[in-house]
């Protein structure tokens, strides 16, 4: 399988939470002592251009990431191995139903559907590891109609990519084709029907290594939240 159609062939998104210290302080989370994962399925892939369905009844959060792309599969991978591991890289946005994330979490249940909905991870081309010098000085914008709403930088990542690689492979196997999402910068907040985001990443030289845009519409079939009462 070629690394370039990791979006089609891949097994599994997995993604890295409270990875930057500002973002943890915004949402009041602890700062995590190891990494913290959770898997978010391919299905909620959507490429550059589409169009994000909003189910009804959802607050969306954006939250504009790195994503790692693995080329070579492994288990108990060191992070003096990682690298070799990497086949390249991709801009993603991890999108979060933040309303329902919420309610679960307070009544100690999983963030699968928060996270899962169709569409709810956009991603960019293919970005070959060759273009990147170096993934810890790359600069991640968003923005909404215009307007930057998230403009940080990954040398702030709490753990760096190798050790997101060895820990997770520790844990479970790492496949060719799947994406390890790196974490988000602060200033997530809502996207809402009618919404025009673009994100952007770029190197410390200014250049632009990637683009994402997407418009947000309304879904008007399928999942309905309603708060408890």
């Amino acid at each position: 399988m070629a690394a370039t159609a990791f979006a089609r062939q891949g097994k599994k998104i997995v993604a890295i939470g409270r990875n930057y210290v500002d973002h943890v302080k915004e949402l009041k989370n602890a700062v995590p002592k190891e990494p913290f994962f959770f898997l978010k399925p391919t299905t909620s892939y959507l490429p550059s251009g589409g169009k994000l369905e909003i189910p009804r009844g959802i607050l969306a959060h954006h939250e504009v990431e790195l994503g790692v792309v693995i080329g070579k599969g492994g288990r108990d991978i060191t992070q003096t191995e990682a690298e070799s591991h990497i086949a390249g890289y991709a801009l993603a946005v991890d999108m979060t139903a933040r309303n329902l994330q919420d309610e679960v979490k307070k009544k100690g249940l999983p963030w699968s559907a928060a996270k899962g909905f169709d569409g709810f991870t956009p991603i960019s081309s293919y970005i070959p590891k060759s273009a990147v010098s170096d993934p810890h000085s790359l600069k991640l914008q968003l923005k909404i109609n215009g307007a930057i709403k998230q403009d940080g930088s990954t040398s702030d990542m709490l753990f760096r990519i190798p050790r997101l690689i060895e820990h997770v492979s520790s844990i479970m196997t790492l496949e060719e084709g799947d994406l390890i999402l790196t974490g988000t910068p602060a200033g997530v907040g809502a996207v809402v029907p009618g919404d025009n985001v673009e994100c952007s990443l770029t190197n410390d030289e200014g250049k632009e290594l990637a683009s994402l845009t997407f418009e947000a519409v309304q879904r008007e079939k399928g999942y309905h939240y309603k708060p408890a009462l």
